[in-house]
């Protein structure tokens, strides 16, 4: 059953890494820029991805067993940068029973200055804050809770019901967390806690407070993905024939995670979070589910193919 249960310096690190105040500030628009939202159907779910932005940091941080040449030339025949991977912030709005749910908050500009673009993208498919009805929140990293508050304080999605885990809540909320695993100087890891308490102090009265493996609403159902978190969940949303599956923070950027076996640096227990992200990944491609990767090359969505070597990542078909 469900139960209810000041600003910080800007850092950041030499290669462009920053972490800045959890603030929700609705960037000015792009003159000619491209979307940043992108609608498809879950059998009879009305479903759209929408960018809060991007972040990013040195591919170290991202691949943390990859040999150092190894990485450079993957990234290099890649055509990425060899000193910053970028990272999309993909949330996804599900619109079903007559609820409009937001799964994944985004990052605000707790993590960067190119966050906190969601506002302005739900503006564009004619939606305000206050329309939604019900955020669930995978982990409570600053990029998946940065825009739980707004500039002044505030409660950002004023109407809505807000779902976390409750291993991260008592983790990283209730207690001051040792962050000593995160492969980033002490100053990061202070400020990145502190991040993670003041996005979600709006919402500290009436949390929803879940264990992975609980359906929120019908038609999604929350499944265990432990290790990056002690409570990271990844989400299921079905109806008739359609799945779709979010897979969180079980892999950074397609790249180094899947098409590559490396290990996220921010996973926590990367033993656990390794077994996690097989068991998922498996059956994804055993099921020829559709994914959508949180960080992934935007919109994010795609299947996972299982190989000798592993898996890898086949970016769906854009939809007109």
């Amino acid at each position: 059953m469900l139960t209810a249960a000041s600003a910080v310096a800007g850092l950041a690190l030499p290669t462009g890494m920053t972490l800045v105040q959890a603030a929700p500030v609705v960037s000015p628009a792009i003159q000619g820029g491209n979307a940043g939202h992108y609608r498809f159907r879950v059998g009879d779910i009305s479903a759209t991805v929408l960018s809060d932005g991007l972040i990013g940091g040195p591919p170290r941080v991202y691949a943390s067993n990859a040999p150092e040449a190894e990485l450079q030339e993957v990234l290099r025949r890649a055509f990425l940068p060899t000193d910053r991977l970028t990272l999309n912030l993909n949330t996804l709005l599900i619109e079903t029973n007559g609820r409009r749910i937001l799964l994944e908050a985004g990052a605000g500009q707790t993590m960067g200055p190119q966050g906190g673009r969601i506002f302005e993208n739900l503006a564009a498919i004619g939606l305000r804050p206050e329309d939604i009805d019900v955020v669930v929140v995978s982990h409570t990293h600053p990029d998946h809770v940065g825009n739980l508050r707004t500039a002044d304080g505030g409660k950002a999605f004023s109407r809505a019901a807000v779902f976390a885990p409750r291993a991260d809540w008592d983790f990283f909320v209730r207690n001051d967390p040792d962050l000593s695993y995160m492969p980033v100087p002490e100053d990061f890891r202070r400020n990145f806690a502190a991040a993670i308490k003041r996005s979600v102090e709006p919402v500290t009265n009436g949390i929803e407070l879940y264990e992975a493996g609980e359906e929120i609403v019908p038609g999604l159902t929350t499944l265990p993905a432990f290790g990056h978190t002690p409570g990271m969940a990844n989400f299921l949303v079905q109806s008739g024939n359609g799945q779709l599956l979010l897979t969180a923070d079980l892999a950074y950027h397609p790249i180094v995670n899947v098409d590559r076996p490396w290990v996220p640096g921010p996973d926590r227990d990367k033993e656990t979070a390794l077994a996690s992200r097989r068991r998922v990944f498996d059956m994804a491609a055993a099921n020829r589910l559709l994914v959508l990767g949180f960080h992934y090359p935007f919109p994010g969505l795609g299947r996972m193919l299982k190989t000798d070597a592993g898996y890898a990542w086949v970016p769906v078909n854009w939809q007109f």
